[in-house]
């Protein structure tokens, strides 16, 4: 059943006479006529750190909206509208949002483009930084300087916004790391949609087992070779459980779970953040909501995080 399964990113043609026929209203929702500048954030979790920095003070633009895949974008003419009244767009780097430079070179207007994962830790390719709360810590203080930058009057409320956001982020980090130290180390293994959870294992010690679909993009497909491998590895190693993920449909890991004996646990945010409402309706949500997720999965039920 599960060998025979299978489970591109294309951008938008956006020309002179698109963008015309878009309309002329004000590119941005909320009142960018009263903020000191507009900002534009590729992601999820750009979108959030950059409200937190900025706070009332700018008007910040989120191209990809809660529970999209970035893999899987598809950009629209307002993009283009939004992209062009603002003095700083971040973006988050590697192929993850590599379709903004197209939407750049479209827009009227001449935004400072800042790729965030250049002020990260990287590791290898991969582009899911934000997995590790230190590189949260590093992308928001990247903000901090070129939000500064834009905007000289507003340097010392971002400073303060940056600060006590960043306590939040370091507190967050050290709960997460007492959570899953509280997983027995032979059960942290983890199996998740793709392999996005890399600078999360790395951090907090978890053995990355293998992904349904190995690869850093949710968009490439497994093959039958890679899938039975992982079947195996799964069931040799004992995995608890494997992780789908909120953006995208659990039914490979359902399958997998059916073959292998493990438990499908809680949907993880890996590329996006969900909506304003859920648990992972915000960068700290997510990672909180992700180490409940994990801890309960892996250890059966027996480990429960305090947050």
């Amino acid at each position: 059943m599960i060998r025979g399964m299978r489970s591109s990113l294309a951008l938008l043609a956006l020309s002179i006479t698109v963008l015309a026929a878009a309309g002329c209203g004000g590119g941005g929702d909320g009142g960018a006529g009263e903020a000191a500048l507009t900002a534009v954030a590729t992601t999820t979790q750009l979108g959030d750190f950059t409200r937190e920095v900025g706070g009332r003070r700018i008007a910040v633009e989120q191209l990809l909206p809660p529970n999209a895949d970035p893999h899987d974008y598809e950009p629209r003419p307002s993009d283009v509208l939004r992209i062009g009244e603002a003095a700083v767009v971040f973006k988050s780097g590697g192929d993850l949002d590599q379709w903004v430079g197209d939407l750049v070179e479209s827009a009227d207007g001449d935004p400072e483009v800042v790729e965030v994962l250049g002020s990260v830790e990287p590791v290898a390719k991969d582009p899911h930084w934000w997995h590790d709360p230190r590189n949260a810590i590093r992308a928001v203080e990247t903000i901090r300087d070129r939000l500064g930058e834009a905007d000289p009057d507003g340097r010392g409320a971002y400073t303060d916004n940056a600060a006590a956001y960043i306590g939040q982020l370091e507190r967050l980090d050290r709960s997460v790391a007492r959570c899953i130290g509280r997983i027995p180390a032979d059960q942290r293994k983890l199996v998740t949609t793709h392999d996005a959870l890399g600078y999360y294992a790395n951090r907090y010690g978890l053995d990355v087992v293998g992904a349904l679909i190995p690869s850093l993009s949710s968009q490439a497909q497994p093959s039958v070779k890679d899938t039975n491998e992982l079947l195996e590895q799964i069931e040799e190693l004992d995995v608890k459980a494997i992780f789908p993920e909120s953006s995208l449909n659990p039914k490979l890991e359902e399958a997998v779970a059916r073959e292998t004996g493990a438990e499908v646990g809680d949907a993880l945010y890996a590329d996006t953040l969900g909506p304003e409402d859920s648990p992972g309706g915000t960068y700290a949500g997510s990672i909180e909501a992700n180490t409940k997720s994990i801890a309960a999965g892996l250890s059966g039920g027996g480990v429960s995080c305090g947050f």
